[in-house]
């Protein structure tokens, strides 16, 4: 869903009970807690049509959230706060993003305090995943790093492409590949969904053995949203994207407008600059 088509529910002010907090008596008695949340969902359908199953019911979001913060117990209203926003995105498929913040009125410093409170953002996020192989049974591989992002509960696999032979790149003395492009959803981190992505190719019995060598699954992080990472570990957008067809051409398939966020230039448009110097 794009960013404009989002709108915003407010809950302001809810009060609940939760036994949150560093110290003992907390966690034993209890305090009050302040919740605030800005729901970001269209609410469009729901306006046109007077109707609340196309748009979120916030009371079963306040209660939802009551609940919550009254089964669990926390440390730290920074847990508390990372926790509920999450099984609140869970909780309610057709929430987009969720704006948090859980206020703790009189927290215990030994000062004149009226309140202490964290906000956070959290939400899922668009990403396109190249996936290759070229050892042993190609597309079991594949199959098996889309089942085991599948399986988890923060990521939603939206779109798989059909699967291409494609050659070597970069070190061209090895098997041919097998390579596709996943369209997914996730509400992990840029970084997390890398460490999550290893631990795939690792349970495919990967090795890392050479740079640009065979290897059993590889998955690389194309896009993420519109996010521009470059660190020694992360680039995001893939920084040889451009001069790949084999990434090029599957994600085309899935996505042949989508803009790289640096050059302003379609999936589709370079698509076509490399084939043409190829010619």
């Amino acid at each position: 869903m794009k960013e404009w088509e989002l709108d915003k529910i407010h809950i302001r002010n809810l009060e609940v009970f939760g036994r949150h907090g560093l110290f003992p008596e907390e966690n034993r008695l209890g305090q009050k807690f302040v919740i605030n949340a800005v729901l970001y969902v269209s609410t469009r359908d729901a306006g046109l049509n007077d109707d609340l199953t196309k748009s979120i019911h916030y009371g079963e979001v306040s209660h939802f959230m009551t609940n919550y913060m009254t089964e669990h117990t926390f440390g730290l209203i920074e847990a508390a706060a990372e926790q509920m926003a999450r099984a609140v995105l869970l909780q309610f498929p057709s929430l987009q993003r969720i704006t948090l913040e859980i206020s703790k009125p009189w927290a215990p410093i030994g000062l004149p305090l009226q309140a202490v409170s964290v906000e956070i953002t959290r939400g899922w996020h668009r990403v396109y995943l190249a996936a290759g192989s070229n050892l042993g049974d190609r597309e079991a591989y594949i199959r098996q790093g889309i089942r085991m992002l599948d399986d988890r509960e923060d990521c939603v696999i939206e779109q798989v492409s059909e699967l291409n032979e494609t050659k070597p790149y970069g070190v061209e003395d090895q098997p041919d590949f097998l390579n596709g492009m996943i369209k997914m959803q996730t509400l992990l981190f840029p970084r997390e969904l890398l460490e999550v992505l290893h631990q795939a190719e690792q349970e495919a019995g990967r090795e890392r053995k050479m740079h640009w060598g065979p290897r059993t699954l590889d998955l690389d992080i194309i896009f993420y949203d519109d996010c521009i990472i470059d660190e020694e570990m992360l680039k995001i957008p893939h920084p040889d994207m451009a001069n790949r067809e084999f990434v090029l051409k599957p994600l085309a398939e899935l996505a042949p407008y989508l803009r790289h966020p640096l050059t302003g230039k379609t999936v589709w448009q370079m698509l076509e600059a490399l084939r043409m110097c190829a010619k």
